[in-house]
């Protein structure tokens, strides 16, 4: 597997951060991968071992949940045909399909239900928060197995478009009413070394007390579009057919045009399909 050595902590942040703090550290490993990781779309042949991925969905689960409801399951998907299957319901995600293991992290709310119905006690809490405690649960698991992975050396990418055709993925998976898939995951060992992705300066995203959104918010994105043109500059700009072509074209111009057109517009009503009340 292609190994490669990470930059320490404080040239990773500066890497990512136009204001990176001085942490006062270096050598310290977590931080370092968790600092200089970047979404992996490239990945070798070899496979992940089956009690290497069996550990790493413990660690995940073994995350934070709310009230120890553990409102979160994992689905690993190991054989070809499977994570084909999925390849096709995110499409435009060719690259999907040569992960060598997808896992999609779901929203279980009805373990919870169940346990009311085995104890003979009405479920009190039908409203929307019983889809919210679930999504963070689901969330937290991902992140933790997403850093415990790439600490070991893996390489990750979270799909959100697991959601693109929600009730698809869930018959492709056999998800019962009151669970939901949150986000897949491709997992492997990279092929190349994933670019560690520039983030808005912290003085925008970092709050102390209240929130603030000064008047330098409008100048830091400028600026920040900036860097990303000179440094990061996007290989395709979005919709050019509706909007042209800009230049420059930064990430505020990408992230405006990606949400100018509708996405997932049916998810409510298919989480509703699911069971859930939404009040």
């Amino acid at each position: 597997m292609t190994q490669s050595s990470e930059p320490d902590l404080n040239t990773a942040l500066a890497a990512r951060y136009s204001d990176a703090p001085d942490t006062g550290m270096s050598e310290e490993p977590l931080l370092q991968s968790m600092a200089a990781r970047g979404s992996c779309r490239a990945f070798e042949a070899t496979p992940v071992p089956d009690d290497l991925l069996q550990t790493l969905c413990a660690i995940a689960l073994a995350s934070p949940t709310k009230s120890d409801l553990q409102q979160r399951d994992i689905v690993v998907l190991k054989s070809s045909e499977a994570r084909a299957q999925l390849a096709k319901l995110v499409s435009g995600q060719a690259w999907v399909a040569q992960a060598p293991v997808l896992l999609v992290f779901c929203g279980n709310n009805r373990r919870q239900r169940l346990l009311h119905a085995w104890h003979d006690v009405p479920f009190a809490n039908d409203h929307l928060d019983a889809v919210i405690n679930a999504t963070a649960d689901a969330a937290i698991a991902l992140g933790a197995f997403v850093t415990a992975a790439e600490a070991l050396g893996l390489g990750c990418c979270p799909i959100s478009a697991v959601r693109n055709d929600a009730q698809a993925v869930s018959d492709l998976l056999g998800l019962p009413d009151h669970v939901f898939p949150f986000a897949g995951l491709a997992l492997g060992y990279p092929s190349k070394t994933p670019e560690i992705a520039k983030r808005l300066p912290l003085n925008v995203t970092c709050h102390v007390d209240r929130y603030h959104e000064d008047d330098y918010l409008r100048a830091t994105v400028q600026a920040y579009d900036a860097d990303r043109v000179d440094e990061q500059p996007y290989e395709n700009q979005r919709f050019v057919d509706v909007f042209g072509e800009a230049d420059p074209y930064g990430w505020s111009d990408d992230k405006v045009r990606q949400y100018s057109q509708p996405e997932r517009a049916d998810f409510g009503a298919y989480i509703r399909k699911r069971g859930f009340c939404l009040d």
